[in-house]
């Protein structure tokens, strides 16, 4: 049985070429958007947005400045046109001066416009700022496995000419739609913030020495990124060491040892935590039996993937 766990909706346009495994892994994030609030804020304001770990939340600067500080990390000025990403859902702090005390955003007076989208008014005297924020996650494993590479805080306020172009026409162009709301708004905000949120990731790829190490490194890497692509592509196939050899054109030991060397974990390790990942992002999806999902992702029997899902998740998979 041959299931595409690269996706569980709708069917999306080509893929990259197959030797750009880090291009397709942008290409199929999938975000879900689960608020976007916008915010006009005048005067002296400070607010405490809460810890949501498991979701990314982002800031967008369309008009004024601000500044943000995450945790016990240092106060960021970010001004007109900055974008701001924290992918790991860490508690943090946006105000018009990083000396006052922060009020918890669900204390601030916001007001819900529909399920997705909320609007905020701070009115005091003094500079007025503008903001779009949002709380998003991804909706499969690629997706988890690609933010765990990301650091902290992520700020986007400097492109080329015509990056920067297109980052100021976009936030316009948020900024225009959150300001009259009319129909089918809500929908071009989300789809706009979401392409944001990737052109930031993809920022931060191409400039970033975290990009020579790790997952993110064997991924550009020719021969071990067309494994990982296997692997992703069909959890299902019996894959051994030797196999994947073949299917990158290494021999047996050099790919092993290839493969430890830039993921720090060895290849068999890899492809059972890889498993075990899509198995608990299903098991939390929806109700199937568990031996129809031990033969999905490429086992021979129900207590085999049971053992080795305790082994990596750390809970049985009846308890998911």
């Amino acid at each position: 049985m041959n299931i595409d766990y690269s996706s569980n909706s709708a069917p999306t346009p080509a893929l990259p070429a197959a030797n750009d495994p880090l291009g397709e892994i942008l290409h199929q994030l999938r975000l879900t958007g689960s608020l976007y609030c916008r915010s006009t804020l005048s005067g002296d304001w400070s607010l405490a947005m809460p810890s949501l770990p498991g979701s990314m939340m982002f800031h967008i600067i369309t008009r004024g400045e601000c500044w943000l500080q995450v945790e016990d990390e240092a106060p960021r000025p970010m001004g007109q046109g900055t974008l701001a990403l924290i992918p790991h859902g860490r508690g943090h702090s946006i105000s018009s001066d990083p000396q006052l005390p922060p009020t918890p955003l669900f204390d601030a007076g916001i007001r819900k416009i529909s399920e997705r989208y909320e609007v905020l008014e701070i009115q005091g005297a003094g500079a007025t700022t503008e903001l779009t924020c949002g709380v998003m996650g991804f909706d499969q494993a690629l997706g988890h496995q690609l933010l765990q590479q990301l650091p902290p805080l992520m700020i986007l306020d400097s492109l080329d000419h015509c990056g920067e172009q297109w980052l100021h026409s976009t936030l316009e162009f948020i900024r225009c739609e959150a300001s009259d709301l009319k129909p089918g708004g809500e929908t071009i905000i989300t789809h706009l913030a979401d392409i944001l949120v990737i052109q930031l990731i993809r920022h931060w790829l191409e400039r970033s020495d975290r990009g020579e190490q790790g997952w993110l490194a064997a991924l550009r890497d020719q021969h071990i990124g067309v494994a990982l692509r296997a692997i992703h592509h069909q959890p299902d196939k019996h894959w051994t060491v030797d196999s994947l050899a073949r299917e990158c054109g290494l021999s047996r030991s050099g790919f092993s040892a290839r493969f430890t060397q830039l993921m720090g974990n060895s290849v068999k390790r890899y492809l059972t935590e890889w498993r075990m990942r899509l198995a608990h992002q299903r098991l939390q999806q929806q109700s199937v039996p568990l031996i129809v999902l031990a033969e999905e992702l490429g086992y021979q029997s129900e207590a085999a993937f049971s053992r080795a899902f305790k082994r990596i998740i750390g809970v049985s998979p009846g308890r998911v």
